[in-house]
């Protein structure tokens, strides 16, 4: 990325205050990024420890899978699953709060002895398999958003800053060189003075 600037005070000035921003900066966007790295992998991890915990749950009932033919469908739905906002290292990333089902009204003496039971384990089932989805979808954006922290601080440490520190080098260098020629030049112009008050003489 090439920086622009100009060969003056104003721009050395302008230069430095972006500079000075940038290595402000720097150091915290490193830190969010050490820590979204961090939460990605309690996600990732708390989302496969769900995704273990269903599957076991699932076959510790599979000696039930002839029953759940005799279980009438729609018996328990999901109506809501409520989600809140919950800020890890700066980012709003999704939480559970609670899950709205609905019962549809049956016959418990009618209806086989371990329907109740049933509705409990489907409950189970639908609460794993949706804080599984949660913690999926919470790795997936803590991933982006540290994705894109990892480029700003590349993007500061490897082109900005040294960009910058280049463009002031520049400046001040060319400042020096015009100061030195003007100092050159009012010597010359001094000593041709002096030799022709002296030729006049």
């Amino acid at each position: 990325m090439a920086i622009k600037f100009q060969y003056n005070k104003t721009s050395l000035n302008e230069l430095g205050k972006q500079l000075k921003v940038r290595q402000r900066a720097l150091p915290t966007l490193q830190n969010k990024e050490s820590a979204l790295r961090m939460e990605v992998r309690k996600a990732k991890d708390e989302s496969e420890r769900i995704n273990k915990a269903l599957e076991e749950s699932m076959r510790r009932y599979d000696y039930l899978s002839s029953l759940w033919n005799e279980f009438r469908s729609g018996l328990v739905r999901i109506t809501d699953a409520e989600l809140k906002t919950v800020k890890v290292a700066g980012v709003k990333t999704p939480g559970l709060g609670g899950i709205k089902y609905e019962i549809t009204p049956f016959n418990a003496f009618a209806a086989p002895a371990w329907y109740a039971d049933g509705v409990e384990i489907l409950k189970e089932l639908g609460r794993l398999g949706i804080e599984s989805e949660v913690y999926m979808e919470k790795a997936r954006i803590l991933d982006y958003q540290r994705k894109k922290t990892t480029q700003k601080v590349n993007l500061y440490e490897k082109v900005q800053i040294p960009g910058y520190q280049e463009a002031i080098r520049k400046i001040k260098r060319y400042m020096e060189d015009e100061e030195n020629l003007s100092k050159a030049s009012s010597k010359i112009v001094k000593t041709r003075h002096e030799e022709e008050e002296a030729s006049s003489l």
